[in-house]
């Protein structure tokens, strides 16, 4: 018993030795001296007249009264909307000089209208509206039904053809412009009721006034 706990006395004495050899002396590292003097009255003076701090920069600002470039806009008329747009010269007339500022003439050598900004007009977007407008009338659709484009911002129009959906030869193809059309219109109107656009069939071409989504809706019941 006595060897024994000898053994476990001088094994035990043996890790301690081995411990304290293993063991590294780390000695903490000396601090760095502070630097604790202040800037003298002089040098803070020079430091104040440096460039980057004493350098002042102008910004160009945009002048409120700046003349703005006249802007123009010419859109062809067909020939089968002369009758209508004489008969609703006047309106048109009002519409783009008084509520929008803009100038209008028809230019009869080139069969087009052609507006003009003025020094008036305050929105920048008013002649592209106006010319929107004007293209809304060409295409077929009313009058009522054009000048929203005026009035809403979020009003466009899409066109595609029908051979855009499906290729239809012969006498299909009436037949397909006949049901899209329904009887005295009825179909086109229940598609434009439920989707709350305008549709305007023209031989072939199909064009769609309304919102983005709206007009989606439209093209896939048609």
């Amino acid at each position: 018993m006595e060897a024994s706990k000898s053994l476990v006395e001088d094994n035990e004495a043996t890790k301690l030795e081995e411990a304290k050899d293993t063991d590294m002396h780390v000695e903490p590292l000396a601090e760095e001296p502070e630097d604790k003097e202040e800037l003298t009255a002089e040098e803070r003076a020079t430091l104040m007249e440096f460039e980057t701090l004493n350098q002042t920069i102008d910004f160009e600002k945009a002048k409120v009264g700046a003349r703005k470039k006249t802007e123009f806009r010419r859109i062809p008329v067909p020939l089968h909307r002369y009758t209508p747009l004489r008969s609703n010269w006047e309106t048109i007339l009002k519409t783009l000089v008084k509520h929008m500022g803009l100038l209008v003439r028809m230019n009869t050598k080139r069969r087009a209208v052609e507006i003009k900004t003025t020094k008036e007009v305050k929105d920048s977007g008013a002649i592209q509206k106006g010319a929107d407008f004007l293209k809304a009338f060409m295409l077929g659709f009313e009058l009522q039904d054009a000048v929203a484009i005026l009035r809403l911002e979020d009003l466009h129009i899409q066109t595609f053809e029908i051979k855009d959906v499906k290729t239809l030869k012969n006498d299909h193809l009436p037949r397909c412009i006949g049901r899209i059309c329904g009887e005295k219109g009825k179909t086109k109107n229940a598609i434009e009721n439920a989707t709350r656009t305008r549709i305007v069939v023209a031989d072939t071409r199909i064009h769609i006034l309304g919102s983005f989504s709206n007009i989606q809706y439209a093209k896939s019941a048609v």
